[in-house]
């Protein structure tokens, strides 16, 4: 089973790509992290019935689409998404790449709340678009910070990196009950 994953989070040495680089070691299958940087600001008139969409949205709609799950994991911003994440999301919004697709959603926080206004926020925009959010698979890990050992730059604290482990075991299990609806590329 392939998984995408999508982080909230350009920074070279974040904590949330600690955290995603974390979880992607418990998938039992081919990973891609999928490049959300490089999108264009999302503008309906670049999207409308019968234009070709520009390059990097065709890549990650073709990425969506190959995937058999999601990994969203994001840091929250002023108790909301990332701008970086919202706006790869709308680029998929109307396109039906997501649709019954089985999505986790992870979010860290150097704060006791783990972001958790931006886990909801990003839980409710992925049900609108009719993906699965598989709720057994989703986390918010507080306090992040002295739980990413600074030198491999992933997770070193026990009990988060056997709650990543349970999310990601409860997300393959959703991937395979799924029938597959897309043709592999």
């Amino acid at each position: 089973m392939r998984l995408l994953a999508l982080s909230g989070s350009l920074r070279a040495r974040s904590s949330n790509g600690a955290v995603l680089r974390s979880a992607l070691a418990f998938w039992d299958g081919p990973t891609t992290t999928a490049d959300i940087g490089s999108l264009p600001h999302f503008n309906p008139d670049l999207d409308g019935e019968g234009a070709t969409p520009p390059a990097p949205v065709a890549t990650l709609r073709t990425a969506v689409a190959a995937a058999d799950a999601l990994l969203v994991v994001s840091p929250e911003y002023a108790h909301g998404v990332p701008g970086v994440l919202k706006n790869a999301l709308d680029w998929l919004v109307s396109s039906g790449e997501c649709v019954d697709k089985p999505v986790a959603v992870v979010t860290a926080s150097p704060f006791p709340t783990g972001g958790d206004h931006a886990n909801a926020q990003l839980r409710e925009t992925l049900r609108m678009m009719t993906g699965e959010v598989v709720a057994a698979a989703c986390r918010e890990i507080p306090a992040i910070g002295p739980k990413i050992d600074p030198t491999t730059e992933r997770v070193k604290d026990e009990a988060t990196l056997s709650d990543l482990r349970a999310a990601l075991s409860h997300l393959a299990t959703a991937a395979a009950a799924t029938p597959v609806t897309s043709e592999s590329p």
